[in-house]
């Protein structure tokens, strides 16, 4: 079989889109496993557990780091194989084989040492994985694409979950090795099916890399272009008159920690509010998950019909909407409904925020950066988020703790729709993408 090459058909766009999805479920598999199991092989060494949470919020630290840098080094990396294979061919199974390391550790502190490398190798390769779709995808496809790349992040979820009721009780060590064999194989698939040097962004950034060239040598007293760099990247963004990118940024931030403390403290709400138990409260947040995947692909679709921006607003009012009928109606049955109701609102926004980023991008040399600096916003989002819903149910009560949490997804309504306003006055096109 050929290589994938940029996609001129539809079959070659669900070829690479597939694919992309593959490395996305195998990366997020191990992380997934890991969020599950590596906290009891803290506590057989700790018995505090905030250490055992300071230690799980390593690979959060280091991402916000490693990840926007590790996207603008693949942004400029110049290979025959294109800028995003050669990582993924070297740290994906360098990540896997460091993941099997993980239950064979013999003590506390070696434990601790294969987690550090292994936060440190996953999350070097997390937003090279991520862009790969957008190089291939033209932007007008982009939404389906990452549909199908968040379900099958969505998916991890249940694979974790078979792999611990199958496995961990029986014979813990060997469920480690399934998450890796996955990584291990999906990257045997990648390195033998996709050669991104032929993706339509590779080679759009080369173009960009010839005419900074000519430039340089027409002009023999200007420094000569060696890539885009984070710094410059950064200052764009916030030197931008047109500020569409800065407030993309905010609302990812602002619902990102609406969405994550909506399901952070969903069960101490249940128990304060609604009088459950801890593991019925625990159940809560299933059929947000389970409306979330249903609705990703028809959001895409949506979003092609309708328009990126209005999508993500509309889904992020619903939300808002489900977040006021569960405090109006605090009752379980209810609560389930509404959370399933912002599940699908969720879908609007995740599934197009980055697309709407990768297209306001002002050059394809750039979309891994823009990768890394959504992820790390989205995170940032999950860190800040429950602890300022946690702040406002200090002062309001538990009982409005969900609308503490629509308010932060209102507020990143008005900072989408300030997008749309501005995308109105736009003469460059750019507009009818997103």
């Amino acid at each position: 079989m050929t290589s994938v090459t940029t996609p001129v058909n539809r079959a070659a766009a669900r070829g690479i889109t597939f694919y992309c999805a593959l490395a996305v479920f195998a990366q997020e598999s191990m992380w997934t496993f890991y969020d599950t199991q590596v906290p009891p092989l803290l506590r057989e060494h700790v018995g505090s557990a905030a250490v055992v949470g300071l230690l799980m919020g390593m690979d959060n630290l280091f991402g916000i780091f490693i990840q926007p840098w590790m996207g603008n080094r693949s942004d400029n990396t110049r290979t025959r194989w294109g800028r995003r294979m050669p990582y993924i061919a070297v740290v994906m199974p360098l990540s896997a084989l460091l993941f099997l390391l993980i239950p064979l550790a013999w003590s506390f502190a070696s434990l601790v040492a294969v987690m550090f490398l292994f936060a440190l190798v996953g999350n070097s390769f997390k937003p090279v994985v991520e862009s790969l779709m957008p190089d291939f995808i033209e932007p007008e496809r982009r939404s389906r694409g990452n549909a199908a790349v968040k379900i099958a992040s969505g998916l991890t979820t249940i694979t974790s979950a078979v792999i611990s009721v199958l496995l961990v009780d029986s014979h813990p060590t060997l469920a480690f090795t399934v998450p890796s064999g996955i990584a291990f194989i999906a990257v045997a698939v990648l390195v033998w099916r996709v050669r991104d040097n032929r993706s339509r962004a590779y080679q759009a950034a080369l173009v960009e890399d010839a005419a900074d060239v000519r430039h340089a040598a027409d002009n023999p007293e200007a420094p000569v272009a060696t890539g885009v760099r984070m710094r410059q990247i950064v200052l764009g963004i916030l030197r931008d008159v047109d500020r569409s990118r800065l407030f993309l940024l905010a609302s990812v931030l602002l619902f990102g920690g609406a969405y994550a403390a909506s399901r952070a403290l969903i069960t101490p709400y249940g128990m304060e509010t609604i009088g459950m138990s801890r593991g019925d409260a625990g159940g809560l947040t299933l059929p947000a998950g389970v409306a979330f995947l249903v609705a990703a692909y028809p959001a895409a679709l949506l979003a092609e019909r309708i328009g990126r921006l209005r999508t993500m607003a509309i889904g992020m009012a619903v939300f808002a909407a489900a977040m006021v009928l569960a405090t109006a109606v605090p009752t379980a049955t209810a609560t389930m409904v509404a959370l399933g109701m912002a599940g699908l609102g969720a879908s609007g926004f995740v599934i197009n925020a980055a697309v709407v980023l990768w297209n306001l991008a002002p050059s394809m040399r750039v979309i891994g950066t823009y990768t890394g600096l959504y992820t790390v916003t989205w995170q940032l989002g999950g860190l800040v988020g429950p602890a300022a819903v946690g702040g406002m149910v200090d002062i309001t009560g538990w009982r409005f703790m969900l609308l503490d949490a629509g308010l932060l997804a209102a507020l990143a309504v008005a900072a989408v729709l300030r997008i749309q306003a501005l995308a109105r006055r736009r003469t460059d096109g750019v507009g009818k993408v997103l």
